[in-house]
């Protein structure tokens, strides 16, 4: 795959949390870049739109005002350390996935990082496995293995709240969700105030770059339409690729880090 494309694609991250609440996990700040405009069929645009609309109005006037005051109180370092304690949480997600696409070096890699994250690194909010020993974090998640497998995708799709989808991706969601395992063990009320921070937190971190993509985009929707299906397409033609031709091409293996459910 070719780096440059990834990069400029990993706008599609932040759509996720954008137009709809998702709780994934947000791409970094320097991450983010423009879509291309390529056209592409949308038979669901009808239905598409308003849900859009709908989720844009939940943003603006609920999570994006929340996690403003958010980001005023809470320092950068301490978002970053939230952010990379929800991200080692999700290994089995990760762990599995790798495997179930033939990758079983990534898969160790994934658990190594959790194993050194998860001790060394206080339970994950610090990253010794990337800056101490060069394990660079491990993205993986269903619909990419759908799509590994020879899924379609199938057409693009908003659903309210949850944001921008596809079918394959709403069922890798889905499965997802089952294999990540603690939510099994945590009361309910944990679980919902850790997925609310996991959010906010998330959102906060995106505040310049949303505001600055909604101000560029002639169409906002097109443009996290097409930021979405080109990077979820990028990264499963990645990961149609061998081990060694990965670990030879790839010059920024950070660009392959996808947030969840993605």
């Amino acid at each position: 795959m070719r780096v440059g494309i990834v990069r400029t694609l990993r706008i599609g991250l932040f759509a996720c949390l954008v137009a709809g609440a998702s709780w994934q996990a947000p791409a970094r700040a320097e991450d983010a870049g423009a879509s291309t405009s390529t056209p592409v069929a949308d038979p669901w645009e009808a239905f598409n739109r308003p849900v859009f609309a709908f989720n844009e109005v939940l943003d603006r006037w609920l999570l994006e005002p929340v996690a403003t005051g958010y980001d005023f109180v809470v320092p950068d370092f301490v978002q970053g350390s939230i952010d990379r304690f929800f991200d080692n949480i999700r290994v089995p997600i990760d762990t599995v996935n790798a495997l179930l696409q033939g990758k079983p070096r990534d898969a160790g890699i994934a658990v190594g990082r959790f194993v050194v994250n998860s001790t060394v690194g206080f339970a994950g909010f610090f990253d010794p496995a990337r800056e101490e020993l060069g394990l660079e974090p491990v993205r993986e998640d269903f619909g990419q293995t759908l799509g590994v497998w020879g899924l379609g995708s199938g057409p693009f799709l908003v659903l309210p709240v949850l944001g921008p989808t596809t079918p394959r991706d709403a069922v890798g969601l889905g499965v997802d969700s089952a294999l990540a395992v603690y939510p099994w063990f945590v009361p309910a009320a944990a679980l919902y105030s850790s997925r609310g921070t996991a959010l906010v937190n998330g959102r906060s971190l995106l505040l310049d770059q949303v505001a600055d993509s909604r101000k560029s985009a002639l169409d906002y929707y097109v443009f996290v339409r097409n930021a979405y299906l080109q990077y979820r397409t990028a990264l499963v033609e990645d990961r149609k690729t061998t081990e060694k031709q990965r670990t030879e091409g790839s010059e920024d293996d950070d660009l392959y880090r996808i947030l969840p459910g993605y």
